[in-house]
């Protein structure tokens, strides 16, 4: 892994409290901590709700806890809206700390969207996640989601070890709402968004990307959809124009195949679920999920607030690591790219 002399200081947004976030937060830290001698973590969120175990003077003086607190008792397992407010609260704590260069990197555990829309904070519009919170705060008009899984030597039959990343090109929409969302232009921004933050945060010189269709068997040569034919691959004409290596539109069910995985740097998929089925099926639990197209890094854990376990000692940190070391490895490559 790449070395960098200055420090690295990260930031957990500890997300809902009643569900799995804290602990997974605090153990994540802790074990990041242990492997990275010059990384600095802040972790957000009620240091009642944190509850730190004691911790070896090694890592203790590089880990912060920015105390938040509840605005009311929190019990595992159950939701309480009153405690929504806290939880963006501490979004905007990182983010605002992202913003001004106080953090490197943000890394968020994972919340309920569902309770933040019962809390009626006066926004607007629905709540619909992480990203599109991300994208208004930092004032970005679009922004990517992709995740990104290490798969190992062996899985799937393959030679070495392999990393998948899936990006999509719409994300929280209704499946009705799909087709009528994607334009030309959105598809291009998606490309050249994709390939120019894995050539920064990623190290990646020329990234090669596919890309899928939007109907069954790409359209059929336009028997099943139109789309293919009239916007995804004209967007894909002119991303070629611009020199950046994208290929398709593939069908959505043949374009995921092991084979690829040595030279593809990135799939981008049409819509949530025709990426991120193929993604979950095969690292659930050790993806990290991305946002690409802000000023700011920003990495997540691929796997919800699992309230059913929350509290029981049982939650795998698994997947929040991955996410401290990807953010971390992103700003180490971001930094190398200063002057």
């Amino acid at each position: 892994m790449i070395q960098h002399p200055a420090p690295v200081n990260l930031v957990i947004s500890s997300g809902e409290p009643a569900g799995i976030g804290p602990e997974v937060s605090v153990a994540a830290a802790l074990s990041f901590l242990g492997e990275q001698p010059d990384a600095h973590v802040t972790l957000v969120g009620d240091p009642q709700v944190l509850q730190l175990p004691h911790i070896a003077d090694a890592i203790a003086h590089r880990l912060t806890i920015d105390a938040v607190k509840l605005a009311a008792p929190s019990i595992s397992g159950q939701l309480n809206p009153v405690n929504a407010r806290y939880v963006l609260d501490m979004l905007d704590i990182a983010i605002d700390g992202c913003l001004e260069g106080r953090f490197d990197a943000m890394v968020t555990a994972p919340l309920q969207k569902s309770v933040i829309n019962d809390a009626k904070l006066g926004a607007d519009a629905i709540f619909t996640g992480h990203t599109e919170y991300l994208a208004k705060r930092c004032g970005v008009k679009h922004v990517v989601m992709m995740l990104c899984a290490d798969l190992p030597q062996g899985f799937l039959g393959l030679n070495k070890a392999a990393t998948l990343r899936v990006a999509l090109v719409t994300i929280h929409l209704p499946l009705r709402a799909v087709a009528s969302a994607i334009t030309q232009e959105l598809i291009l921004e998606t490309i050249q968004i994709v390939n120019q933050d894995l050539r920064h945060y990623f190290a990646i010189e020329n990234p090669a990307i596919r890309i899928a269709g939007l109907n069954p068997h790409a359209g059929e040569g336009g028997y099943l959809g139109s789309e293919e034919i009239e916007i995804i691959a004209p967007a894909i004409e002119m991303a070629r124009g611009m020199g950046i290596d994208v290929k398709g539109p593939y069908p959505g069910d043949t374009m995921f195949d092991a084979h690829s995985l040595g030279h593809v740097d990135a799939f981008i998929a049409m819509y949530h679920d025709q990426g991120l089925a193929p993604f979950k099926f095969v690292s659930f639990g050790d993806g990290v999920n991305v946002t690409l197209g802000l000023p700011i890094i920003r990495t997540s854990v691929d796997h919800g607030t699992a309230l059913d376990i929350a509290g029981k000692g049982s939650a795998d940190p698994g997947s929040m690591l991955e996410a401290l070391r990807l953010a971390y490895q992103m700003a180490v490559n971001r930094k190398g790219l200063q002057p």
